[in-house]
């Protein structure tokens, strides 16, 4: 249950005046040359769902907009093909991939530094997941969390459900990635590609270079309304979720809806005290500050009190990337201008790999 929002109105500015003093500073530091990066490529690719919420911000978006800097080639594909795996309407799809497109935007992907395209408008996606389909069995894609997943919920799928994995593998190993930002339930997908990158090389010579996963360690973003479920576009609940394009009265409304329990004072215990625990790493993520520092500036505060402290840290965080994406939604011409020459550059990548792919596989 929620705790009473009754505050303390000096003691809440009190914690932010102490929070902001004493915040450790995240520096962007100077832009790395290309020739300073690593080599290697990384590729990642995010359904078209919509606006993504703050779990997927700080899961994945933060790092992969860090990652920009880090690595020579970095691709960012709003992998639409995977979506209609389940029931689409059409206009839905086409105003979802703007949307995505200018929220990765928004948030700080750089079309300048990476590749940000459209899976569709590069075809080798398609084929090169059927040549992988045809090394890959039936028992090998059964026991994948996305099959077992889906199909469980209706006791059936489509042969698009069930192929979903290869398609994922086609992914990344159509650039010859070597580098895949994941989260830990993702696994089991990069390891069906580095599967397929060993069979296809035992099968064809060395050709595939097997991917390595760049895990975040961010923590898991949970349900404001449920803490034991993670933070999702599909809950049901309206107060459960934190979107980028939130309203500072819609953030501020939510998390003072948030569960947390009957204990007042602020502690992080994820096991026992999920709730309050949930806002703790929210608020770690979002400040840049440690778990353990913001437990310091938060002793003598009530956690209706710690509320509105975590609202308003999200509200600055949020908030221009808010603004940012009602600015590009608004020019559509400019997105899919972007998305095209995103989509121009992969095919560059991909064309290549694919002619040695049908030479190596026996088309020529």
């Amino acid at each position: 249950m929620a705790l009473s929002m009754r505050c303390n109105v000096k003691s809440v500015f009190r914690f932010i005046h102490k929070s902001n003093s004493n915040r450790r500073l995240f520096k962007a530091g100077k832009a790395t040359t290309s020739s300073s990066r690593s080599k290697g490529l990384v590729f990642s690719g995010i359904q078209p769902t919509g606006v993504p919420h703050l779990g997927n911000y700080l899961g994945a978006l933060e790092s992969w907009v860090a990652l920009q800097n880090e690595y020579s080639t970095v691709m960012y594909s709003i992998v639409d093909l995977h979506s209609i795996t389940q029931p689409q309407d059409p206009q839905v799809l086409r105003d979802n991939i703007i949307d995505m497109a200018a929220s990765l935007l928004a948030c700080g992907i750089d079309p300048t530094r990476s590749i940000l395209f459209q899976q569709s408008q590069v075809s080798e996606h398609a084929e090169l997941s059927w040549i992988l389909g045809c090394l890959t069995s039936m028992p090998r894609l059964r026991h994948l969390p996305q099959w077992k997943m889906k199909s469980k919920q209706k006791n059936e799928g489509s042969v698009g459900l069930y192929m979903y994995p290869v398609l994922q593998a086609a992914d990344i190993l159509l650039y010859k990635s070597t580098h895949v930002p994941v989260g830990e339930d993702q696994i089991q997908h990069l390891e069906l590609a580095q599967d397929l990158a060993r069979i296809f090389n035992n099968q064809y010579g060395e050709f595939f270079p097997e991917p390595r996963a760049l895990l975040s360690d961010t923590r898991k973003v949970k349900s404001l309304r449920d803490p034991s479920s993670k933070m999702s576009k599909s809950d049901p609940q309206r107060f459960s979720t934190v979107f980028l394009t939130d309203t500072p009265d819609d953030i501020a409304l939510k998390i003072r809806r948030a569960v947390t329990d009957f204990t007042s004072e602020v502690t992080y215990e994820p096991d026992t005290r999920p709730g309050v625990s949930n806002l703790v790493s929210m608020h770690a993520a979002v400040s840049g500050q440690t778990v353990e520092g913001l437990l310091r500036l938060a002793e003598g505060m009530d956690t209706g009190q710690y509320k509105n402290v975590v609202a308003e840290a999200i509200i600055q965080k949020l908030q221009p990337i808010r603004l940012e994406i009602q600015r590009l939604r608004a020019d559509r011409g400019y997105i899919e201008s972007l998305l095209a020459q995103g989509a121009e550059k992969a095919r560059s990548l991909a064309a290549p790999v694919m002619t040695e792919v049908r030479k190596l596989v026996g088309f020529y």
